[in-house]
């Protein structure tokens, strides 16, 4: 792997009881951490403020800004995984570690997550990305910070990574995108969902169904899905979906239409940061051999980690809360080095044409 950050400082080598990818990954977001996650962001979740965003093309999204009581050091967007929300405990934990070192936080609910249903008539997918970009774009230019952020988590991950392709077109001036256990290759994650362990799959089917009869009930003229256990794989389900609520022929199109491979970020200039566990249970590892190298492109493969787990200790506390933070706070202190020595240029400048 080129251009990687496996410096001493990214090293993750979690206790004995922990190195399980399964215990990683249903730890990170089981009840167990949730008194503690939500206590530690109390003042973020105080702070948290509703935001309607008009997305472009009558799309729009709901997200919660919060605030610092002092100036901020930049904004950080944050994006949730498929079928998880701005009230996910990664988010949550993400979020109350951001705001308590200084950075506006902005959590965004993809549509149809987060209980945001009846914002929007056409339904979710993953190929969405002009909305969720727009969106980004949207509270940057609200906020206007020296130091701007994206980061996402599995689909959230991939919607970062291809947002950081996007920006310099869309004129979002982003600092740096970090994307976790992102999704690469949908193919391959589909498959790893179908043939892996059965909770993963069993989960997403449970949600997914939710998610559709509350789009059903808020939307009973358009919608009437039918029994959505007939479809017992998700494979079924989302090629029924594809079919007859995308622009998409077929589930390979869609499918395509969304990955990262090939020449996605061949052209990447954000500075991005892909963070992977090599024992990932869904985002199958092989797949990063086919992403496009660039040198705006850094990856962090940790041997261990499970998906989006990464958990640190036996108090279950979050070493990629801990390790992302910590690399943002850099960055943003040295866009803020930049923007005041580009301020002082100006300034000197100004005062040499006047004399």
């Amino acid at each position: 792997m080129s251009h990687a950050l496996d410096t001493a400082r990214f090293r993750f080598d979690p206790p004995m009881p922990l190195r399980h990818p399964h215990v990683q990954s249903i730890l990170a977001s089981s009840g167990l951490r949730a008194r503690t996650i939500r206590g530690r962001a109390t003042a973020m979740l105080r702070a948290a403020e509703p935001l309607v965003l008009d997305c472009g093309d009558g799309a729009r999204l709901l997200g919660y800004l919060s605030v610092p009581n002092r100036a901020p050091r930049g904004l950080i967007v944050l994006l949730h995984g498929w079928e998880g929300s701005v009230e996910s405990h990664y988010m949550i934990s993400m979020a109350g570690r951001a705001f308590e070192a200084g950075f506006e936080v902005f959590r965004l609910n993809f549509r149809d997550h987060g209980g945001t249903h009846s914002l929007n008539r056409e339904l979710f997918h993953s190929c969405r990305l002009d909305e969720v970009a727009n969106a980004a774009a949207a509270i940057a230019e609200r906020r206007a910070r020296a130091a701007t952020f994206v980061v996402g988590y599995s689909l959230g991950g991939n919607f970062a990574l291809r947002v950081a392709a996007k920006a310099p077109a869309l004129g979002l001036n982003l600092t740096k995108a970090v994307a976790i256990c992102p999704v690469l290759k949908p193919h391959s994650t589909m498959e790893a969902l179908e043939r892996g362990f059965w909770i993963y799959r069993e989960y997403f089917l449970r949600r997914w169904r939710r998610s559709l009869l509350a789009k059903a009930a808020a939307f009973p003229g358009v919608y009437d899905f039918g029994d959505l256990r007939r479809f017992r794989t998700l494979t079924e389900t989302t090629a029924f979906f594809v079919q007859r609520y995308t622009e998409y022929p077929d589930l390979d199109s869609y499918l395509d239409g969304y990955a990262v491979t090939g020449d996605v970020l061949a052209g990447l200039t954000v500075p991005t940061w892909l963070i992977a566990a090599r024992d990932d249970p869904v985002i199958p590892i092989a797949d990063l051999d086919a992403v496009a190298r660039s040198d705006a492109l850094h990856i962090t493969l940790a041997p261990r980690g499970g998906h989006c787990g990464f958990l640190e200790d036996l108090r279950l506390e979050s070493w990629l809360d801990r390790c992302v933070i910590g690399e943002l706070e850099r960055a943003a202190a040295d866009a803020e080095a930049l923007s005041s020595a580009a301020s002082q240029r100006t300034s000197t400048a100004g005062r040499r044409s006047t004399l």
